[in-house]
C-alpha cells in the first residue's frame, strides 16, 4: 500500500489505560466472529451492548466511566482481557497462515474482490441480502487463510431501510441514516492529512469520491463514499443507499464501482492481479482496466486479452430478467468519452455488452463480464446448468454443457453464525484445534460421540433464547405506545421454547414463495394448534421498497399470523437483519426454504442453520440439491424442473403438508427416552451436522477459488500474450 496514505483509527474514547485497547479492538471486525472479544464489551455492561446493536464504537463512547473503572477492578474480567488480546496479536502478527505455508511463491500478492454490498454485521448495515452476506463471508474466510485479499465497494449513508409493518399488513419503510463517527470504519487521509480521492467522469462533469476502509481481520474493504461538498447533490446521493430502481443512479453506480474502485486501489498503491467480480454491478472494471493498458500503448484486442487473464466473475442469477442491463441511450449518454479512450467505435463498445431479449436490446452487464473474463462461475451445482444454458448463446458453436462457467458452490463462515455454546461443545468433542481443521469431513465424523442428552441441552438453550429474545422485542413494540395489541401479538408474544419450531427467514421476492404453507390454510391451522403436537412458524424478511408483488406476500403472511385461529402459533418479526438471523438460524428446530424451482441459485441461510443443529426442509434447489442425502434433512418436492408453476405450487404444498404430518413432527414428538431427549430427532441433527458443515464452509469455498480460479489468474499474469491468441473484436462479437 501507498505509504503516504494514512490509516488512523479514531480515538474517540477515554478509557482507563489498563483496558485502553478495547478501542483498537472496536475497529477490526475480527470481534465479530470471536465471541470472547464480544464478552468483553457485553461484561461491562450486557443493556447498552444490546441497546447499541452490538456496536462497539458507539458502545465506548455511550459506556458510564464508573462501568469501565468497575471491570479494572476484576481479575476474571482483567484475565479474559488478557487472554483475549493475546489471541488478538497472534492472529495479526501470525506468518504461518494457511497461504503463506501452502503458496509462499505468491507472498505480496493482491487479490480484489468486489461486491455492491458487504454484509459483515449488523452495526454496519450496509448491505441488502444473501449477496452481500455471502461478500462478508468471503473476506472473513480470506483473513482466516491469510488470503492477500481486498474487498472494494460503497459505504451506505442511508443503508438499506428499517422496516416497519402496520396493523394491516403493510411494509412501511424509514431511512437509517449512518453516523461514520459511530461506526467501525476508518477514514484514509494523505500526507496532508487531506481525504484520499478518486473520481470518475460522468456526463459533463467529474464525481469525486472519499476512500474509507473497514478491517476485516487481516482483510482490508475499501468503500467509497461521494457524499462530498465538491459533488452536486444528485452525486452526492449515489452512495446514500443500495439498489435504486432509477436506471440513471444505477448505471452511474456502476460505473463508480467499477471504474472508481480500479482507481481506488491504484491510488492505494495497490497492483492486483486478481480481479473478482461479484456479481455484474463492478463489470465496468474490465473496461477500465483496458482503458489503462489502450492508454500504455497496446490495442484493444491486446489489452482485452491481457485482462481476461485475470478476471473472475461469479453470477448469481438464474433468471434473465434479474441481470442488470441498461438501454443502449444510457450507454450513449454514461460511456461516450470511454469508447475513443479505448479506442473502438460506439458499436465495438456495445458489442461487448449486447443483448437481444423480448422488450429490445440493451447493454448487459453479466455478458460484458463474461466475454472479458476467462474464468466465471455459478454458486451451486444445478445453477451452473442453469447458468449454462442462459449463457450459452455468448457461444453458439458450443453445445450448453461445454460452456466455460463452472461453479463453486457457496459456504458460510463457520465462526460468524455457529452459537457460541454449540462452538464450546463442538471444542470438547471435536478437539481444541477444531476450527483449523473444519473442512476435513473426518473431523465431523466425531459429532457421533457427542452425548446426545449434551447436544439436546444446547439446542434446548439456544431455543429459549430466541424466544426469550422475541419475548423482549414485543414488550418494546407494545411500549412504543403507537401499535394496535394485535401487531404486538403478532410479533411472538406466545412463542415458547418447547413447541416444533419452524423458521422462514428470508428477502420476499416472489419466487421465494412465503406464502406456499399457507395454500391449503385450514389444513396448516390443525397442523399447528394440534394440542399434543403442536407446531410455531416463525416468519422474517423484507421486500424490496419498489417490489409490490413482495409487499403483497408479507401482508398475506402477516394477516394469517394474525388470525385468532392460529393461537400466536404463527410469529412475523419485523426489520430483519443479521442479529435476528443468527437468533434464527440458531434458535429454531427447522429451517423451512421452498422457492420455485430452479430459481434459487445456491442460498446460504440452510447452511447456517445446519451447522447449528437446525435440520433442513427445503425444495431440491442451490445448495440442497447437492446436499441432502434422504437422512440430514428433509426435501419438498422431485428433484426435477417445473412445467407448469401452479401446477408445481400444487404439488409442492401437497409434500410440505404430507412430509410435516408424517415424517417432521412425529418424529419431534413421538418415541422420546425417558429422560424426554428425542433420539431419532438427535440422530438426524447429528447426521446434518456431519454432513454439512465441512462441505458447505467458506473454507471449502475459498479454498476452491483459489485452486480452480485465483491461482491460473496468478500464474498467467506474468505470462507474455501471444498476438495471436489477442481477443478479436469479432469475437466479442
Amino acid at each position: 500500500m501507498d505509504e503516504t496514505i494514512k490509516r488512523v483509527i479514531p480515538n474517540h474514547f477515554s478509557l482507563p489505560r489498563r483496558i485502553n485497547r478495547l478501542g483498537q479492538l472496536a475497529y477490526n471486525l475480527w470481534w465479530t466472529w470471536n465471541p470472547e472479544a464480544q464478552m468483553l464489551y457485553r461484561l461491562i455492561s450486557q443493556r447498552l451492548w444490546d441497546q447499541v446493536n452490538h456496536n462497539p464504537v458507539t458502545f465506548l463512547k455511550r459506556v458510564e466511566r464508573s462501568q469501565l473503572n468497575a471491570v479494572t477492578n476484576d481479575r476474571h474480567y482483567l484475565e479474559l482481557y488478557d487472554r483475549t488480546f493475546q489471541k488478538f496479536d497472534a492472529y495479526l502478527q501470525d506468518t504461518q497462515t494457511w497461504f503463506a505455508r501452502h503458496y509462499p511463491q505468491f507472498a505480496g500478492e493482491t487479490i480484489a474482490y468486489f461486491s455492491f454490498e458487504f454484509g459483515l454485521h449488523e452495526c454496519l448495515p450496509v448491505y441488502a441480502g444473501g449477496l452481500g452476506i455471502l461478500a462478508g463471508d468471503h473476506l472473513k474466510e480470506a483473513s482466516d487463510l491469510g488470503m492477500p485479499v481486498v474487498g472494494v465497494g460503497f459505504i451506505y449513508n442511508q443503508g438499506y431501510f428499517v422496516q416497519r409493518i402496520t396493523e394491516d399488513g403493510w411494509q412501511e419503510t424509514s431511512t437509517y441514516y449512518l453516523d461514520y463517527d459511530e461506526v467501525p470504519i476508518i477514514p484514509l487521509t494523505d500526507a496532508q492529512g487531506q481525504p484520499v480521492l478518486i473520481s470518475v467522469e460522468l456526463p459533463g462533469r467529474l464525481v469525486h469520491a472519499r476512500l474509507w476502509q473497514v478491517q476485516v481481520g487481516r482483510v482490508a474493504l475499501y468503500l467509497l463514499d461521494t457524499n462530498l461538498e465538491q459533488n452536486q447533490e444528485n452525486d452526492r446521493q449515489l452512495t446514500a443507499r443500495l439498489y435504486s430502481s432509477d436506471p440513471e443512479v444505477r448505471i452511474s453506480q456502476e460505473i463508480l464501482l467499477g471504474i472508481g474502485g480500479v482507481r481506488a486501489l491504484r491510488r492505494l498503491g495497490l497492483q492486483p492481479k486478481v480481479w473478482h467480480m461479484n456479481e455484474g454491478h463492478s463489470a465496468f472494471l474490465v473496461l477500465e482496466r483496458a482503458r489503462e493498458l489502450v492508454q500504455s500503448g497496446l490495442t484493444f484486442e491486446q489489452a482485452a486479452a491481457q485482462v481476461r487473464k485475470g478476471n473472475v466473475f461469479t453470477t448469481h442469477t438464474p433468471v434473465p430478467a434479474g441481470v442488470d442491463q441498461f438501454p443502449l441511450w444510457l450507454v450513449d449518454k454514461y460511456l461516450s468519452t470511454l469508447w475513443p479512450q479505448l479506442g473502438l467505435t460506439r458499436e465495438q463498445l456495445i458489442a461487448l455488452g449486447h443483448q437481444t431479449t423480448p422488450w429490445g436490446e440493451s447493454f448487459c452487464m453479466p455478458v460484458l463480464a463474461l466475454r472479458l473474463s476467462d474464468h466465471a462461475n455459478a454458486v451451486s451445482e444445478l445453477h451452473g446448468e442453469v447458468s449454462r444454458r442462459m449463457w450459452n448463446f455468448l457461444w453458439p458453436d458450443r453445445r450448453a454443457d461445454e460452456v466455460p462457467i463452472t461453479h463453486v458452490t457457496n459456504g458460510v463462515h463457520t465462526p460468524s453464525w455457529l452459537a457460541r455454546r454449540l462452538r464450546l461443545l463442538y471444542e470438547r468433542y471435536l478437539g481444541p484445534d477444531w476450527l483449523e481443521h473444519l473442512d476435513e469431513p473426518e473431523l465431523w465424523d466425531r459429532i457421533a460421540s457427542i452425548p446426545d442428552h449434551e447436544l439436546w441441552a444446547v439446542r434446548q438453550h439456544l431455543k429459549r433464547k430466541l424466544a426469550l429474545y422475541v419475548n423482549e422485542r414485543a414488550r418494546q413494540l407494545w411500549m412504543r405506545g403507537n401499535v394496535h395489541p394485535s401487531q404486538v401479538l403478532a410479533s411472538g408474544v406466545f412463542l415458547e421454547p418447547y413447541s416444533l419450531t419452524i423458521g422462514f427467514a428470508r428477502r420476499f421476492a416472489t419466487y421465494k414463495r412465503a406464502t406456499l404453507i399457507l395454500r391449503d390454510y385450514e389444513r396448516l391451522l390443525r397442523i399447528i394448534t394440534n394440542p399434543d403436537m403442536p407446531v410455531q412458524i416463525v416468519f422474517a424478511g423484507k421486500a424490496h421498497p419498489a417490489d409490490e408483488p413482495g409487499k403483497l406476500l408479507i401482508q398475506q403472511v402477516y394477516r394469517a399470523v394474525k388470525d385468532p385461529r392460529a393461537a400466536g402459533r404463527l410469529v412475523f418479526l419485523e426489520d430483519y437483519d443479521m442479529n435476528l438471523a443468527r437468533l434464527l438460524v440458531q434458535g429454531v428446530d427447522v429451517w423451512l426454504n421452498n422457492p420455485r424451482r430452479p430459481n434459487e441459485a445456491s442460498g446460504t441461510s440452510g447452511m447456517k442453520a445446519a451447522l447449528n443443529g437446525v435440520l433442513n426442509f427445503s425444495v431440491l434447489d442451490g445448495w440442497w440439491r447437492e446436499a441432502y442425502n434422504g437422512a440430514n434433512g428433509w426435501a419438498i418436492g422431485e428433484d426435477a424442473d417445473p412445467v407448469d408453476p401452479t401446477h408445481q405450487d400444487e404439488l409442492d404444498a401437497l409434500s410440505l403438508y404430507d412430509t410435516l404430518e408424517k415424517e417432521i413432527i412425529p418424529l419431534y414428538y413421538q418415541n422420546r427416552s425417558t429422560d424426554n431427549i428425542p433420539s431419532g430427532w438427535i440422530a438426524r441433527i447429528k447426521e446434518s451436522i456431519r454432513t454439512l458443515a465441512p462441505q458447505f464452509s467458506t473454507r471449502r469455498m475459498l479454498k476452491e477459488y483459489l485452486t480452480e480460479m485465483y491461482l491460473p489468474c496468478l500464474e498467467a499474469a506474468e505470462e507474455e500474450i501471444p498476438a495471436d491468441t489477442a481477443v478479436t473484436l469479432d469475437q466479442a462479437n
